[in-house]
């Protein structure tokens, strides 16, 4: 019997801006606070550590895209180059990861937008939404994605010219500010910005519903990273040449702080707007990349095989996008993510640390970049891992180990039956 497929409906176009969509999330609005409080202006020099390690893993993305256009992104790209627990690993880490981002995401999205009292409800009606647009196809998914990253630009483009507008702050730049983190403290926020570049991923979660994948994948992973990392660099620069590094480590919302600080009164709405627009998109973009990982997973029977499922219609994972949409809900309803979820973190550099190794497996027929970007990627992925909080480490492992637990219990029963 054959295994289910999805259908190829993405052009370039579509594929870079689900990319654009990830990477350019709340994240853009929110990470520069946590970054400059590690490393004061050095955030700037972390958020180039970032975008170098992030080149690495992208290339390696694209290279494994090439060769393995098929849905699920390194859990599938880590089975066919090193084996099914490699696999299963990167897999585990994204799922569980990123499930705790959506809820994260969908609670920043409620809180630019609900009234006080309601953000619990709103985000619920948020994940809804989008889960919704994503069952009626991924060309769906791809058209809203499109209209709110035109927003968000727009909305960050707004920003950036109030703050050019504004008085610079004093000594931003200095030698002092710089390095007053010291290594440790850039590091630290290189982890914390890396992030912001992780969403090329989704990109190759979807090779399945991409046409002509060999080409249009790697193509669109570096047209997006390229495009967000333009945008973190001229957002990075307003905000901290306007706020200072001290009052864009104390802020919340720094990018809105920055533009509230040039006088123009009706640009910080815009902004808000625009953030809340971020949120949107990250959510969609994961909520789609997380339900084809699963789907893939399934397939394989690593995750229970009846979220393999397509839909007859609407070619989509629809029941492994539906048990997404739930999990989201009921985390979002019991439990406050948005200032702990370190693991996430955790399981994304996982993931990348298999696409790394899997690439530089590779045959020299299928290399497309040198194996010393490869090898950038992984030592990168393990030094930002090592920065992060203690805490994040631990419960990533737990979270890893319960997952190789529960195949190794799979496998044991299968194997008795």
């Amino acid at each position: 019997m054959a295994m289910p497929s999805l259908p190829r409906r993405l052009g370039l176009g579509d594929a870079v801006s689900i990319g654009l969509g990830s990477m350019i999330g709340a994240g853009v609005f929110a990470a520069f606070g946590p970054a400059a409080a590690a490393a004061g202006s050095g955030l700037l020099v972390g958020l180039a550590i970032a975008a170098v390690v992030a080149f690495g893993n992208a290339t390696s993305t694209a290279q494994l895209a090439a060769v393995h256009p098929t849905s699920g992104g390194t859990y599938a790209y880590g089975r066919a180059e090193l084996g099914p627990w490699w696999g299963f690993v990167a897999g585990w880490g994204f799922v569980v990861g990123k499930l705790a981002s959506c809820a994260a995401m969908a609670l920043t999205f409620a809180a630019y937008a609900a009234p006080p009292g309601w953000e619990r409800p709103v985000a619920i009606l948020a994940v809804a939404a989008l889960a919704a647009v994503n069952w009626f196809g991924i060309t769906r998914t791809a058209q809203a994605t499109r209209v709110i990253v035109v927003v968000v630009l727009l909305a960050l483009a707004v920003a950036v010219a109030a703050a050019a507008a504004a008085p610079d702050s004093t000594g931003w730049l200095s030698p002092a500010s710089l390095w007053s983190g010291g290594w440790y403290g850039i590091l630290q926020s290189a982890g914390l910005l890396f992030f912001a570049f992780a969403g090329y991923a989704r990109i190759a979660t979807m090779g399945e519903e991409v046409r002509d994948p060999a080409r249009t994948i790697p193509r669109a992973i570096l047209l997006a990273f390229a495009g967000a990392l333009v945008v973190y660099a001229l957002v990075a620069v307003a905000v901290l040449s306007t706020l200072g590094p001290e009052a864009t480590a104390a802020s919340t919302e720094p990018v809105a702080a920055a533009t509230a600080a040039s006088g123009w009164a009706w640009a910080e709405p815009v902004v808000r707007v625009g953030a809340a627009a971020a949120s949107l998109g990250a959510l969609l973009a994961l909520i789609a990349g997380i339900g084809r990982t699963t789907f893939a997973m399934a397939r394989e029977g690593d995750l229970p095989r009846c979220l393999g499922a397509v839909h007859p219609r609407w070619h989509v994972p629809h029941r492994a996008d539906v048990a997404i949409a739930l999990i989201v809900i009921a985390v979002v309803a019991l439990v406050d993510l948005r200032g702990a979820i370190g693991f996430s973190s955790f399981g994304v550099l996982l993931y990348y640390l298999v696409a790394n190794v899997a690439a530089f497996r590779q045959r020299p027929g299928a290399r497309r970049y040198p194996r010393a970007l490869q090898v950038v990627g992984a030592v990168g992925c393990v030094v930002l891992g090592l920065t992060l909080p203690w805490q994040s480490v631990a419960v990533g492992v737990v979270v890893a180990a319960a997952g190789v637990g529960y195949r190794m219990l799979r496998l044991k029963f299968t194997r008795a039956a």
